[in-house]
């Protein structure tokens, strides 16, 4: 293939994702009315596995239980974001909930429900290392969105040794 046919393709291909993420984002947003969509929550259950694996519950009933805990707390971060924080979110969350942004934001082959930990981890990893900042701004929010939110409630302190404020 020549080069000039090369950076034809690599053009389209670009224009093809960014036309279907931005569809896509509008037909189906990460966050409707201030709250995670369906799709949205299922990468952030994801993200949350992924994220926090060191840090919850080895039983994996209880595993369940505080990811299934952590979404209200992600969606009330959401509610609290300035509105065009919260569409911004929004089409990222879009994005990676389809799985061919997945495959090109994340790296991830695997459906964010299906894929093991150590496959989120690399997904994570490989955005955070990424020397495309799209992609490591998208690590980043994720992230911090993630361990905010886990971290808000008290009962989560004492995995990372904090004992609590102070009493006066």
């Amino acid at each position: 293939m020549q080069r000039r046919s090369l950076l034809k393709l690599g053009v389209a291909g670009a224009a093809v994702l960014a036309l279907g993420g931005g569809a896509a984002a509008l037909l189906q947003p990460g966050v409707v009315d201030s709250r995670l969509s369906p799709a949205a929550r299922e990468v952030f259950a994801a993200v949350g596995r992924g994220v926090l694996d060191g840090t919850l519950p080895q039983d994996a009933t209880d595993r369940a239980r505080a990811i299934d805990s952590l979404l209200p707390r992600i969606d009330a971060l959401v509610a609290g974001l300035p509105p065009h924080a919260q569409a911004e979110l929004s089409q990222l969350l879009a994005l990676l909930a389809m799985a061919p942004g997945r495959r090109a934001l994340a790296g991830l082959a695997t459906n964010w429900r299906d894929a093991s930990v150590g496959e989120l981890q690399a997904a994570l990893q490989d955005m955070r290392m990424s020397s495309l900042a799209m992609r490591q701004q998208a690590y980043h929010a994720l992230h911090d969105i993630v361990s905010g939110a886990y971290f808000s409630d008290a009962s989560t302190w004492g995995a990372m040794g904090y004992p609590g404020p102070v009493a006066v």
